[in-house]
């Protein structure tokens, strides 16, 4: 293709991820009532929403606000699976027959890990509820606002969501040579001081139980990867594609070698 053509390709492929976020965003919108049950499970599942599962809007305009809000970000989310697979439609034909079945799994793997993410911290999101409605005394009354807790909501999927994609960058890099799977062992207790930092960073309320529930399965997950990472290498040794010597044109070379050091 020409670049004009690159360059028409990337309009039509834009415009129908737009369409499509449109589209389920107009129908998140439309059927709000479901959608705001689903959202609002994990405060009647706390000690306040127990006995009066109601959410409050004070200005005029909140629920609308709200409402269009939920719209935009749900129609996103719902979509996903459509402009996450026109941005692959648009960048593997550049690719070879090798990097696209890379690409494409890696494709597959965020959206799969970032709906798992969602998942956790939906049906986890409750018991950092009822800390941070408790943390005040028996003696201190709670008013819930619709803005205020789908906004918690709707950060919290998206930060578990994101978070969750830790996985795929670690193995990414183990794929391109960067970190081989000894070194990923040797970095495990500082990586395990990162991911908790970084837990407390990006978690909406900062409280301890939200960012603990978020920290121990990308832990877990840091360990899957080591693991993925040593039965990669151990089957490249095998094929004997370990070393660089003898690797095509198009093959990536190795950042290390047995016989380099940093």
């Amino acid at each position: 293709m020409s670049l004009v053509e690159h360059l028409y390709e990337l309009r039509n492929r834009l415009a129908k991820s737009l369409l499509a976020i449109g589209i389920t965003g107009v129908l998140v919108f439309w059927q709000w009532q479901p959608v705001l049950d689903f959202l609002r499970q994990p405060f009647c599942h706390t000690q306040i929403g127990k006995a009066h599962c109601q959410l409050v809007a004070i200005g005029i305009f909140d629920q609308f606000k709200v409402r269009l809000r939920v719209g935009f970000i749900g129609g996103i989310l719902i979509s996903s699976p459509i402009w996450l697979y026109q941005i692959g439609a648009f960048i593997t034909p550049a690719l070879h027959r090798k990097e696209r079945r890379y690409a494409s799994g890696f494709l597959a793997g965020s959206l799969t890990l970032f709906l798992i993410g969602a998942a956790f911290a939906y049906f986890t999101i409750d018991r950092g509820l009822d800390f941070l409605f408790g943390v005040g005394g028996a003696n201190v009354g709670q008013i819930v606002t619709l803005q205020d807790y789908l906004s918690f909501v709707t950060l919290a999927l998206l930060a578990f969501g994101i978070a969750f994609e830790f996985p795929v960058v670690i193995l990414f890099l183990n794929l391109v040579g960067v970190l081989s799977a000894d070194r990923m062992r040797a970095m495990r207790r500082g990586m395990i001081m990162a991911i908790f930092v970084g837990s407390a960073i990006i978690t909406p309320s900062q409280d301890p139980i939200t960012f603990v529930l978020m920290a121990i399965p990308i832990c877990l997950l840091y360990e899957v990867c080591i693991l993925v990472g040593r039965l990669r290498e151990r089957r490249s040794r095998k094929n004997g594609t370990g070393l660089p010597e003898g690797l095509g044109d198009d093959e990536t070379s190795p950042l290390e070698t047995p016989t380099s050091r940093l």
